[in-house]
């Protein structure tokens, strides 16, 4: 593979690891999208400042195609810079096609049409112990929304998500209260309960560690 052409004091992140962390909250682009990509269509990509005091250490950037081979894209950057000195709007640059976390496409060459990924943005309660990874979601309930508030992106999906005792009572011992967020960061937590999903409002489920699943509750 050809080597990755930057300003000095300029590198780029590989979202790779970022997206498998968080599966949920993080999509890449298609495959299918990435092979249809051709001169003067574009890809987003992460520019991080490596020297000096960037007013932003990493900013979402996108390059203008120029060429694609041997998965490297060639471009121009096509983005101005909000906070990075060392790197300008114009400037010649060659990334791997690996390292994009969005496409744009040219008029003349329309978007492959391609799955959409299921998005998890709707809100919910979550224990602080489930969502810092120190406890499974144990106990879930599914109730009446009522957190959404006029001019909210996102609903209340009426999900409580509750860690076990002993998370729960290290919560209280830390003060860290429950979380309102995204169904999203939940699941990148802990997703055994991702079945579960589209329960009805009124259900209840608890995780049962002989079967290593949930079981109804009354």
């Amino acid at each position: 593979m050809t080597a990755t052409i930057l300003p000095r004091g300029i590198a780029i992140d590989d979202p790779r690891p970022v997206a498998a962390a968080n599966p949920y909250t993080f999509f890449l682009p298609h495959s299918d999208e990435l092979a249809a990509l051709k001169p003067l269509d574009g890809v987003q990509i992460i520019f991080r400042q490596t020297e000096g005091e960037p007013e932003y250490s990493a900013e979402r950037m996108w390059v203008l195609i120029g060429s694609v081979d041997d998965g490297m894209v060639t471009g121009t950057l096509d983005s101005q810079p909000a906070g990075m000195s060392l790197i300008r709007e114009g400037d010649r640059v060659r990334v791997p096609l690996t390292h994009a976390i969005g496409t744009a496409f040219h008029k003349d060459n329309p978007r492959p049409t391609v799955p959409e990924p299921r998005e998890y943005w709707d809100r919910c309660f979550v224990d602080d112990c489930v969502l810092r990874g120190r406890s499974h979601a144990d106990y879930l309930y599914r109730e009446d929304p009522d957190m959404t508030q006029e001019g909210d992106r996102y609903p209340d999906s009426g999900w409580r998500i509750r860690g076990t005792d002993e998370g729960i009572a290290q919560d209280e011992r830390d003060g860290a209260k429950p979380h309102y967020i995204a169904l999203g960061s939940v699941l990148n937590a802990d997703d055994r309960w991702l079945h579960l999903l589209d329960s009805p409002i009124g259900t209840a489920f608890q995780w049962d560690a002989d079967t290593q699943n949930y079981i109804v509750l009354d």
